[in-house]
């Protein structure tokens, strides 16, 4: 989130972390409407095809049967995003080259406890302690929450770790603030919870006492949105990719983000925190339709990602990262009556693309953002992993594949296009029927299951004679038609994982939904082994990664100003083996209206600053070795202003930036 934000930011979920196929000649359906009709887990780092394979998986009503999880190399970002450039650290040419530029000083770093590659996530801070999640993304071990003192900035000290409950862990969602209430006086650490360990974790939000920060106190554990299935609490509430709280005086709310169900801006009265009420559940394309845009046709993944509410005036203002649906600001003075204020859209063809000559359409991904110091303004971060976007398509009926390219196998270069008539060769595990040789011009059509990505195009490879590679997905409730990215190695392009019906078109086969939905991922294809079908086609092209908007806070439709990236993003020369060089986090001073921090994945941390109607960097910072920086959060001691970021594979670093010319 990786949504989930999946890290999605993804993380998978930020990120991580995907790209959509162009689509041509059909017209799908929504987002929405798939969530409905199968309780769909969405992507929270991206479009459907990336160069690094994340994407969307439709989950289905309990109603259906379950497969426990094959651990065959799927990326499911809804679960486990930020899960892309694992190799950034130690490699010769896994990250970008070290840099200290501008008036940015690096106060202390802290590597924490139990810390292993890709295991920090998002951090908060209140006054003098941080907050770092361990996600569950990497490893489902060590989940939790480090407490880090800051009381000395220049020698932070780890003083308590915060367990998840077993197969649980927060990533995106971590948040500390004082609240009081009738109920309640002092400080409080919210945090979401998705699940490693699906049926063993929890879903929801935890709520912890932190007025005393060394001894952190559960007040509520897994509580969420259970109305599927009402009186089973904590093990039937809904996954929560994030969560942000705010106290309004006699009362107190938090918003979570919602990734089971259309309806996924969920609203909570927490003025007891022991006792939280769900109170309100908005469905915001459905609620506020002017949220949607109609072209360009790819903008159709519209769902809530993050969010921040600020007190502006006399209300509290939500700001929404509603991915394709933009920015969305809403009046939630009244929880329960929100109403709407004002979005934005996305340009297009693409602007921050087009300044470097490249004339593409947008991406949408409105992952994370935040209002300036003096509210006239909303700084908003796209996350993108994939620079490269993939055109995939059946040529003999004329329609899309949703699928990307495989993590570690070969790319198409820029303007590559593979043509061939596809054969199908079963699962292609060792032990299955023998993978047939191919006549060397044809596309080796793989259905999912059994085995790994990875060996699946090994015996492809093994037997010989094709071109590249496409998966299409298997049966039971986190197969069928949804799409998935693939961690995979192999010497050949690899696509996928295609919707099952997808790939039963291509040969013809009759695809009945609720019959695959219903089974246990052991059911094969109805395909003869060998057969040829149609032809397909994959070409792909250089679009970027995800960058910085600059908005004006107006009502309606937010004027969009300028946008902002680092230079690697739009130069395919690092569009591999440089680690993500998407943003992830934007944080603004609370000291000047002017400046914005970033956290900039592999491209480190980036200070900028408003000129006009210009964003311009005017710091940065890469350690030595490369960086991975996940969380960026604003706070002040002595009344001088830092900033904490959270590094994927190290932990805390501390920094203070110095404008040269300071506002009044």
């Amino acid at each position: 989130m990786p949504l989930t934000r999946t890290g999605d930011c993804g993380s998978l979920r930020e990120r991580p972390i995907t790209r959509r196929a162009t689509h041509i000649g059909t017209t799908l359906p929504t987002v929405q409407e798939n969530r409905k009709r199968m309780r769909t887990q969405l992507s929270r780092l991206g479009k459907i095809t990336a160069l690094t394979g994340a994407g969307v998986l439709m989950a289905a009503s309990a109603a259906v049967a379950h497969v426990e999880p094959l651990d065959d190399g799927a990326i499911d970002n809804a679960k486990a995003t930020h899960g892309h450039d694992q190799k950034q650290h130690g490699e010769q040419e896994g990250h970008l080259a070290a840099k200290a530029e501008g008036p940015l000083s690096v106060v202390s770093k802290l590597g924490l406890k139990n810390v292993e590659p890709g295991k920090i996530a998002d951090v908060g801070v209140l006054g003098t302690t941080a907050y770092l999640a361990a996600w569950g993304g990497q490893t489902c071990k060590y989940n939790g929450v480090h407490v880090v003192d800051i009381s000395d900035v220049t020698k932070p000290r780890e003083i308590a770790f915060i367990n998840s409950k077993e197969g649980s862990y927060s990533g995106e969602g971590v948040q500390a603030l004082p609240i009081s209430t009738s109920a309640f006086t002092g400080d409080i650490l919210v945090t979401n919870n998705e699940q490693c360990k699906p049926g063993v974790g929890f879903g929801g939000i935890n709520i912890y006492d932190v007025t005393n920060p060394a001894h952190p106190t559960p007040l509520t554990v897994g509580f969420g949105d259970d109305t599927a299935t009402p009186g089973q609490g904590k093990k039937a509430a809904h996954e929560t990719h994030s969560v942000f709280a705010w106290d309004a005086g006699d009362r107190a709310y938090a918003a979570m983000v919602d990734n089971e169900e259309a309806k996924d801006v969920d609203i909570v009265d927490i003025t007891d925190p022991k006792k939280p009420v769900l109170i309100a559940e908005y469905d915001l394309a459905k609620s506020f339709p002017q949220i949607r845009q109609a072209t360009p046709s790819n903008l159709t993944e519209v769902f809530l990602h993050d969010l921040v509410v600020k007190q502006i005036g006399e209300r509290f203002v939500m700001l929404a990262s509603y991915w394709d649906g933009g920015y969305v600001k809403l009046d939630v003075t009244n929880p329960t009556a929100a109403s709407y204020l004002g979005d934005s859209d996305f340009t297009d063809p693409d602007p921050e693309a087009a300044e470097s000559g490249l004339v593409v359409p947008p991406e949408g991904n409105a992952h994370q953002a935040e209002f300036t110091k003096d509210n006239a303004f909303v700084i908003g971060a796209d996350e993108d992993f994939s620079p490269y976007a993939l055109n995939a398509a059946n040529v003999t009926d004329g329609t899309n594949i949703d699928a990307g390219q495989g993590s570690d196998t070969v790319k198409l270069a820029e303007g590559q296009t593979i043509t061939g008539q596809s054969v199908f060769v079963g699962r292609a595990c060792n032990g299955d029927p023998a993978v047939p040789v191919g006549n060397g011009t044809q596309i080796a059509v793989v259905e999912r299951g059994l085995c790994t990505f990875t060996e699946k195009v090994t015996n492809v490879l093994a037997a010989g004679g094709f071109d590249a590679v496409l998966v299409f997905n298997r049966t039971a409730s986190d197969g069928c038609n949804g799409s998935l990215g693939m961690s995979v190695e192999g010497n050949i392009p690899a696509f996928g994982v295609a919707p099952r019906g997808q790939g039963f078109a291509i040969f013809g086969a009759t695809y009945d939904d609720a019959a695959c939905l219903a089974g246990d991922g052991t059911q094969l294809a109805p395909i003869t082994l060998g057969a040829t079908g149609d032809t397909l086609t994959f070409s792909s092209y250089f679009d970027g990664w995800g960058y910085v908007h600059l908005y004006r806070n107006n009502g309606g439709k937010m004027a969009e100003l300028d946008t902002y990236a680092v230079p690697e993003a739009h130069d395919p020369a690092f569009a591999n083996k440089s680690g993500d060089l998407s943003v992830h986090e934007v944080a603004t001073s609370a000291k000047d209206a002017r400046v914005g921090y970033l956290s900039y994945y592999a491209a480190g941390l980036r200070v900028i600053e408003r000129v006009g109607d210009e964003l311009v960097e005017k710091a940065a910072f890469i350690d030595q070795g490369g960086n991975n920086f996940w969380g960026v959060e604003v706070f002040s001691q002595g009344g001088r202003e830092y900033v904490a970021a959270s590094d994927r594979d190290r932990g805390l670093y501390i920094f203070e930036y110095k404008p040269v010319n300071p506002t009044p």
